[in-house]
């Protein structure tokens, strides 16, 4: 478990919720299961959710009407329906009536696991923690935390574009808080009391993106029983943000194209022009000009929205944050659970020296875990999930003089084999290297003969393994 996140799975099928189950507990994630709407809600109000999917045919209460009761009295939190008896229709009334996403059974699991992901994300930049406010720039900046040379050119590059209305870009690991940047340059620029409107173009199904961006006309297609407006007009003279703007299809790439050349857009099934203004933000977590090269992204597109780039560090770039955020959301999570804790000193340093794959996202996640589950106090190393314990077994290697770097790295890879039990999986987690790295560093070391002691790597494992056979 590395603390993604919460996720409740509601399906009267058991084998589903075995699968689904299973599936997001691999990926890390807290999951948990529920057979109808009832139980269901109970579970919410013994332990908040950061997602949840759901079928939509159940006996007793559905998945629409447990859909209603959420927006109702969880507003905010996503819900991804997933059914085997969906229609155009169905979908479209999901999706218009706010659901994050919606999936036909059985889905295309790689694709799920991305829409959870961005689930997750979303709702943890939808609570994110107050904090104090930055020195230098950027005075309204109360939703990001950061003190870190990393993070004051962050705040200055904001301070710098937020009167502009030039296109900008954020770029950032999944879990940076890029929407968090997005809405501090509108909330500190002239268009601070304009709307802001964000679209996830990850968790939109290709069929549904136009209609969510430019809107439709009554009868355009089967199930439009209303005029609807797009998020274009409904960002008139504010912003509209596209986050994982990556993920928008060809065909959507040009029509975007076009929106930004010529200031105007056409709903479905409408021939009328509209205009409209807007600035436009877009970010997304992975190389945009390196997907122009492999011809996955227009390049024309590409230099219209990438006027202005604004890059967002990884928590892994500006580990002397970490403190700061970490005391931010224990405040938060011990103000909702009234409980009063502190962390004690292993803990944040264990936080300084994991790699935090999930970003801010993951802290924030891995806090809320340790504060509802905590009886004792304190938040200790015992109240992390298991990863923090690896790490905290392996010191960080400091180069001495006079070696060379390949002896320092297997003595990197010893140590950790011998933390890890000989188990090479853990062992690549601990140096932060794929486990094909590590396979391949093992294979040169044996094969050219180089380490001063080639067969300590294969004598530490031999040991561990002696040692676990004794028990």
């Amino acid at each position: 478990m590395t603390g993604k996140g919460d996720i409740l799975i509601v399906d009267d099928q058991p084998n589903a919720l075995k699968v689904l189950s299973a599936i997001l507990s691999e990926e890390g994630y807290d999951v948990l299961q529920s057979e109808n709407v009832d139980n269901a809600t109970e579970l919410i109000h013994k332990r908040p959710v950061d997602a949840i999917i759901t079928d939509i045919m159940m006996p007793g209460k559905d998945g629409m009407q447990f859909f209603d009761y959420i927006n109702a009295n969880h507003p905010g939190l996503p819900v991804i329906f997933l059914t085997a008896y969906g229609t155009v229709e169905s979908a479209v009334s999901a999706m218009t009536r706010g659901a994050f996403h919606y999936f036909m059974k059985p889905p295309n699991y790689q694709t799920l696991k991305s829409v959870v992901a961005k689930a997750v994300e979303r709702r943890a930049v939808s609570r994110g923690p107050e904090s104090p406010r930055p020195a230098g720039g950027a005075e309204r900046l109360v939703h990001i935390i950061g003190k870190t040379p990393e993070m004051q050119k962050l705040f200055e590059t904001i301070d710098a574009v937020k009167c502009s209305s030039s296109n900008i870009h954020i770029c950032g690991e999944t879990g940076t808080g890029k929407e968090l940047v997005a809405r501090a340059v509108h909330d500190n620029g002239h268009a601070a009391g304009k709307p802001f409107v964000a679209v996830n173009c990850a968790a939109i199904p290709r069929e549904l993106i136009e209609v969510e961006l430019f809107g439709c006309e009554k009868g355009a297609y089967t199930g439009a029983v209303a005029r609807r407006t797009g998020k274009f007009e409904e960002a008139a003279d504010g912003v509209i943000f596209l986050d994982e703007i990556g993920e928008l299809d060809p065909s959507m790439q040009a029509k975007l194209l076009r929106v930004l050349q010529e200031r105007e857009i056409e709903r479905l099934g409408c021939n009328r022009k509209i205009k409209v203004a807007f600035r436009l933000i877009s970010a997304t977590n992975c190389d945009l000009a390196e997907e122009v090269k492999k011809g996955r992204f227009r390049e024309d597109l590409y230099y219209r929205i990438n006027v202005i780039e604004i890059k967002v560090p990884p928590l892994r770039d500006r580990r002397d944050d970490i403190p700061l955020l970490a005391e931010a959301f224990l405040r938060e999570f011990c103000a909702r659970e009234q409980k009063m804790l502190a962390y004690t000193g292993d803990v944040i340093e264990a936080f300084r020296q994991y790699s935090w794959p999930g970003n801010i996202r993951q802290l924030r996640n891995v806090i809320e875990r340790a504060v509802v589950l905590n009886h004792s106090g304190s938040v200790t190393l015992k109240d992390l999930p298991g990863d923090f314990h690896l790490s905290s077994q392996i010191p960080e290697t400091v180069v001495a003089a006079g070696k060379t770097l390949r002896e320092v790295e297997m003595q990197a890879i010893r140590q950790a084999l011998l933390a890890s039990d000989g188990n090479k999986s853990k062992a690549a987690k601990l140096l932060k290297i794929s486990r094909k790295a590590l396979y391949k560093r093992l294979d040169d070391e044996t094969r050219l003969n180089q380490s001063d002691h080639p067969d300590e790597i294969e004598a530490a494992i031999n040991t561990v393994s002696k040692r676990n056979m004794c028990f």
